[in-house]
């Protein structure tokens, strides 16, 4: 991103998602974290308009900006008062004709349906933990434990306490019929893999690279219950679990592991058809690494793993963001033809 002919001639729409509904603090972050983005790309040469959406009308929002001229850095998690609708707006750019960062709708829409990604990663030969979807509160022949609990078609650690780690029958029971009440929706019950936790970023199209995996170290905690990122890991400061997980980059790994550890994040990434970045999660187990999760679009806010991975390898902040502008300019009409 040193040479200003990279993206010279087109203006990088910074689209992000802010809400009323949330408190003070979360919307102020929100704010903060696209200024810092902007300042990135700013000092990289590039030409950058923070766009911030706080209703559901996106196309409104955008009716000022011609597709030719842009390209959207699309940070943008939903459209405002619209749960899951992470598909919606890239739906909406794909209609209006813009070329943006990161995977396509029916990517995003896979990723939210956690038991389609099992089936996919399966299909493609990669391990997933044993799983299966509940959707009455009848575990009825399960007996494999402990076992975790999630929510069917969430993100975020959305409906992860410690209370979704269950060890008997019972406990599966109360759980599942805690997320079918609680979430309206199926529960995805799985072997809770107590091992290791990496979440590793990808970015790339045909010729994918992996950055080095960070490592979620819950050894502050005995209790395999409190073993797991939780929602309040992610988003509590203050709370046990945001203050007492460690994140550890790159993590400490044989060759070997590490050598594996990537192909089976690849694996992931190519079998769901991410495009442009991606994060996967995964535990090793008795030299297996399990896949967990699979996070299209996933979250590159300044103090998040991905950035810190990219830091370890290298990469600027500023570098980071410039790269995935420049993955997404290969596709744009104009700027695309110019490339070779």
């Amino acid at each position: 991103m040193s040479s200003n002919s990279h993206h010279s001639g087109f203006k990088v729409l910074l689209l992000y998602n802010l809400n009323f509904t949330w408190p003070a603090d979360d919307l102020a972050a929100a704010q903060r974290d696209a200024l810092i983005a902007r300042e990135a790309l700013v000092e990289k040469g590039c030409t950058v308009e923070v766009v911030a959406l706080w209703d559901a009308d996106l196309a409104g929002r955008l009716r000022e900006y011609d597709p030719a001229t842009c390209i959207v850095l699309n940070i943008c998690e939903e459209l405002p008062g619209v749960p899951r609708s992470e598909s919606r707006v890239t739906e909406v750019l794909e209609t209006l004709g813009f070329t943006y960062t990161g995977s396509p709708a029916d990517v995003l829409v896979c990723s939210w349906n956690k038991a389609q990604v099992r089936r996919l990663l399966e299909r493609h030969g990669l391990p997933v933990p044993r799983w299966r979807v509940f959707r009455t509160a009848q575990p009825d022949g399960w007996d494999c434990f402990p076992a975790i609990v999630k929510p069917a078609y969430e993100h975020c650690s959305v409906g992860l306490t410690t209370d979704a780690v269950v060890f008997t029958p019972a406990e599966l029971a109360r759980r599942i019929d805690y997320v079918l009440a609680t979430f309206r929706q199926p529960a995805l019950v799985e072997d809770f893999i107590d091992g290791r936790e990496f979440h590793v970023g990808l970015w790339g199209n045909g010729n994918v690279e992996t950055l080095p995996p960070a490592e979620m170290d819950f050894s502050a905690f005995a209790d395999p219950r409190e073993r797991l990122c939780t929602y309040e890991s992610k988003f509590c400061p203050g709370t046990p679990h945001y203050e007492r997980v460690e994140v550890r980059v790159p993590a400490a790994l044989s060759p070997a592991e590490a050598n594996l550890l990537e192909r089976v994040s690849l694996g992931a990434y190519q079998a769901l058809g991410c495009r442009d970045y991606a994060r996967m999660d995964l535990r090793m187990r008795d030299g297996i690494f399990y896949v967990l999760d699979v996070n299209p679009n996933p979250d590159i806010s300044p103090d998040t793993s991905i950035v810190e991975a990219a830091c370890v390898a290298g990469y600027s902040y500023g570098e980071l963001l410039g790269r995935l502008i420049r993955l997404a300019a290969q596709r744009h009409p104009l700027f695309g033809r110019h490339r070779h």
